[in-house]
C-alpha cells in the first residue's frame, strides 16, 4: 500500500481554504470589509454593489487609511495591526482582528486597494489577482480606503456553482449593510446596487437610526429595554429595542442581536429573550429586536468562529439571567403607546407608572352627565362620603375577585381625574367592557384580561410560598437510561435539583431515578420533566424548564379560572376588572399571546367619522 507524503500547502490553496470558511457569499466579503471601514474609525461609507456582489463590491470610507509600505502586509495572512499577543486577543475590542480577511478575498477575486493616511502627500495603490500581488504604485486618493473585490470566485468555479441568483446574493449584502449601520448610528451609510441607490443613511442618534432602517412602524412597536449590572473588570449593560408580544409574527426576520457591538447567533442570549416571553407570547410565534449587549471584553471569548458570528461567555449563567430580567423587566413596565395609523386601534397602556401623576385629565370635564350624577354606580363613590362608605361600594367588587382584605380601600378618584383605563361604559355581547379615559374609548376582551390578573396573582403566591410547591414523593421512581452528560449533570447539580423539589439520583452505569416531583406537576412525565431540566442545566448552567412547565400548567388553571364569555358583568364588576388590570404586570395581554385590550382615540374616532372634513 502507498503511503502518501506529508507536504506543505501552496499558499494560495491556504487562502483559499481559508477563504472556503469566511467568504461563503459576497455579502460576507462585503461584511469583513465593512469591519475594516469601522475599525479605521471612518465616519462615513459608500458601497457600490454589481450584480449582487458577484461582479463587483467596492467599498470607500474616510478612515485613517494605510501608508504605501503597509499595502502588502494588509493582504499578508495573518497580517494585523489589531492584536499582538494572546492578552490582546483576549482583549479584543476590534471588528476585524484575524488578519486573514483580505488574504482570503484576494485568493477568490481581483482586488485592488488604495489609500492614504492624513499625513501622506498622495495615496497609494496596490492589485492583486490569483494571488499575485503588484508593488504599491504612488495614487491620487483622498484620506482614507478604497477596495474593489472584482469577479468573485472567478478562479474557483465550483464554489461560485453554490451561489444564488442576483436577487437573492443583493439581499444578503443590502442586510449585511443594515446590520452594521444599526449598531453604529453615528456613521454614514450609501450603497448603490447596479447604480442605483438603495440605502442613504446620515449621523443621527440610535433610535432615529434604528426607525430609519428597520421603519417608523417598527419602532412604534417597541418598549425600549435598558439595564445594567457589574461584572469583573467592569459593567454588563443592555440596550436597545423589542417589539411587544402582540406584534409578534411566526417569521424570525429582524432579530438583531449585538455583543459589544459585533453582529452575533448566541444560543444563551437568544434562550435569555424567549425564555422571558414565554407566558405572554404563543408557542408559534417569535419577536422582533434590536438588542445591544456590552459587556468587559475579557468576559466573552469573539474568537470561536471562523466568520466571528458566535461568541462564547465566560460567565454565561450570570448573562442568560441579565438578559431574560431586563427583557421581562422592559415588558412589565410597559406604559407608552402604539402611535395608531389610519386609526388603528392601539394596544392598551395597562401598566402604571407610579413615579408618574396617574390620572391625566378631569373627570367632570369628560364623563357623560348619568356618570357624571351616578359615580356610585360606577364603582366611585362621591367625595363627600367617607372612607368606610366608600369602601363599601367594593364588597362585591372584591367578593368577585375573592379579595377579603378588610384593610383594602376603594380606588380613590384623585383631583377630579380619570384612571388609566377610565369608567366602564357597557358591556358588548357579553365579551367586550367599553370604557370611557381620558383619550377616548376602551375596548377590553374581559376573560383574556382576568386570565392574566388571576395568572400573575397564581404566579406571585408561587413564588412566594403560599401556593404549594412542596416535592411530592413518586410511589415508584421514575427510571431513564441517561446520557454521560446528563449522568454528570445530575451529579453536579444535585442541590439545585433538590430545590427545584426534584430528587434525581444515579442507580447504575447509565440510569437515574427520579423519586420525587414538585406538587403541582405530580401528574407530568417525571422523565421526560427530569430531562429539560438536566439539559437546561448543561446549556446556561441553570434551568428554567422546570418553572416554565409550573407557569404552563398556571396558565392553564387561570384559564378555566377566567371569567367566561356571556357572563354578564355588573359595572361595578367592571371597572373592577379595570383596576385590576391597571394594578397588574402584563396585563396587556393574556397568557396565550392575544391582547387584552385596545385604546381608540378621540383623534381616531374622528378619523373613522371623517369628520372636520
Amino acid at each position: 500500500m502507498h503511503n502518501p507524503t506529508i507536504r506543505p500547502l501552496p499558499e494560495l490553496l491556504i487562502n483559499q481554504i481559508a477563504a472556503g470558511e469566511v467568504i461563503e457569499r459576497p455579502a460576507a466579503a462585503l461584511k469583513e470589509l465593512l469591519d475594516n471601514s469601522l475599525d479605521a474609525g471612518a465616519r462615513s461609507v459608500e458601497i457600490e454593489l454589481r450584480a449582487g456582489g458577484m461582479e463587483l463590491i467596492r467599498i470607500a470610507d474616510d478612515g485613517h487609511g494605510m501608508a504605501a509600505e503597509q499595502l502588502p502586509l494588509a493582504l499578508a495572512r495573518h497580517a494585523t495591526s489589531k492584536i499582538a499577543s494572546l492578552d490582546d486577543l483576549e482583549r479584543v475590542s476590534s471588528f476585524g482582528f484575524r488578519g486573514e480577511a483580505l488574504a482570503s478575498i484576494a485568493a477568490v477575486s481581483r482586488v485592488s486597494i488604495t489609500s492614504r493616511t492624513a499625513e501622506a502627500a498622495y495615496g497609494a495603490r496596490i492589485e492583486t489577482d490569483n494571488g499575485a500581488i503588484t508593488p504599491p504604485e504612488p495614487a491620487p486618493a483622498k484620506v482614507g480606503t478604497q477596495i474593489s473585490v472584482a469577479a468573485l470566485f472567478h478562479n474557483t468555479p465550483a464554489r461560485r456553482k453554490f451561489l444564488k441568483t442576483e436577487a437573492t446574493e443583493s439581499a444578503h449584502a443590502h442586510e449585511a449593510v443594515r446590520r452594521a449601520a444599526l449598531v453604529h448610528p453615528h456613521v454614514a451609510f450609501a450603497l448603490t446596487h447596479n447604480g442605483r441607490a438603495t440605502i442613504s443613511l446620515t449621523p443621527q442618534s440610535a433610535a432615529s437610526r434604528v426607525a430609519a432602517v428597520l421603519g417608523d412602524a417598527w419602532m412604534g412597536q417597541t418598549v425600549a429595554v435598558g439595564a445594567e449590572a457589574a461584572m469583573p473588570e467592569g459593567a454588563m449593560v443592555l440596550a436597545g429595542w423589542v417589539v411587544r408580544p402582540a406584534y409578534a409574527s411566526a417569521a424570525r426576520d429582524e432579530q438583531y442581536l449585538y455583543v459589544n457591538g459585533r453582529f452575533v447567533r448566541d444560543r444563551i442570549v437568544l434562550h435569555a429573550i424567549k425564555d422571558a416571553l414565554r407566558d405572554v407570547l404563543h408557542h408559534d410565534k417569535s419577536v422582533s429586536f434590536v438588542l445591544m449587549l456590552t459587556v468587559p471584553s475579557a468576559q466573552v471569548d469573539v474568537n470561536v468562529h471562523p466568520a466571528k458570528s458566535e461568541v462564547r461567555f465566560r460567565q454565561s449563567q450570570a448573562v442568560h439571567q441579565f438578559v431574560r430580567h431586563a427583557v421581562v423587566k422592559a415588558l412589565a413596565a410597559n406604559a407608552s403607546e402604539v402611535s395608531a395609523v389610519n386609526a388603528a386601534p392601539q394596544l392598551l397602556p395597562l401598566v402604571r407608572d407610579a413615579s408618574q401623576t396617574p390620572y391625566p385629565q378631569p373627570i367632570t370635564a369628560a364623563l357623560p352627565l348619568e356618570v357624571r350624577e351616578n359615580r356610585a354606580l360606577y364603582g366611585f363613590a362621591p367625595r363627600a362620603q367617607s372612607a368606610n362608605a366608600q369602601a363599601g361600594n367594593f364588597d362585591a367588587i372584591r367578593a368577585f375577585f375573592g379579595r377579603t382584605d378588610e384593610t383594602e380601600s376603594a380606588p380613590k378618584v384623585q383631583n377630579g381625574t380619570f384612571p388609566p383605563l377610565g369608567f366602564a361604559l357597557a358591556q358588548l355581547h357579553g365579551i367586550y367592557i367599553l370604557s370611557q379615559n381620558a383619550s377616548g374609548l376602551v375596548l377590553v376582551d374581559m376573560h383574556a384580561a382576568h386570565e392574566r390578573i388571576t395568572y400573575e396573582r397564581m404566579k406571585a403566591q408561587m413564588h412566594t410560598g403560599t401556593l404549594a410547591l412542596a416535592a411530592q414523593q413518586l410511589l415508584v421512581p421514575a427510571v431513564f437510561t441517561a446520557e454521560a452528560v446528563e449522568l454528570a449533570t445530575a451529579a453536579e447539580s444535585a442541590e439545585a435539583l433538590t430545590q427545584m423539589g426534584l430528587d434525581v439520583s444515579a442507580i447504575g452505569v447509565n440510569q437515574l431515578a427520579v423519586r420525587s416531583v414538585p406538587v403541582l406537576l405530580a401528574h407530568a412525565d417525571a422523565a421526560t420533566l427530569t430531562r429539560d431540566v438536566l439539559r437546561d442545566l448543561a446549556k446556561v448552567g441553570s434551568s428554567e424548564a422546570l418553572q416554565a412547565k409550573q407557569e404552563e400548567l398556571l396558565s392553564t388553571m387561570a384559564c378555566h379560572a377566567a371569567v367566561r364569555a356571556n357572563r354578564m358583568l355588573t359595572v361595578p364588576e367592571m371597572n373592577a376588572l379595570l383596576r385590576e388590570m391597571e394594578e397588574t404586570e402584563r396585563a396587556n395581554q393574556c397568557n396565550h399571546g392575544r391582547p387584552t385590550g385596545y385604546q381608540l382615540s378621540l383623534a381616531d374616532l374622528d378619523k373613522l367619522f371623517q369628520r372636520g372634513r
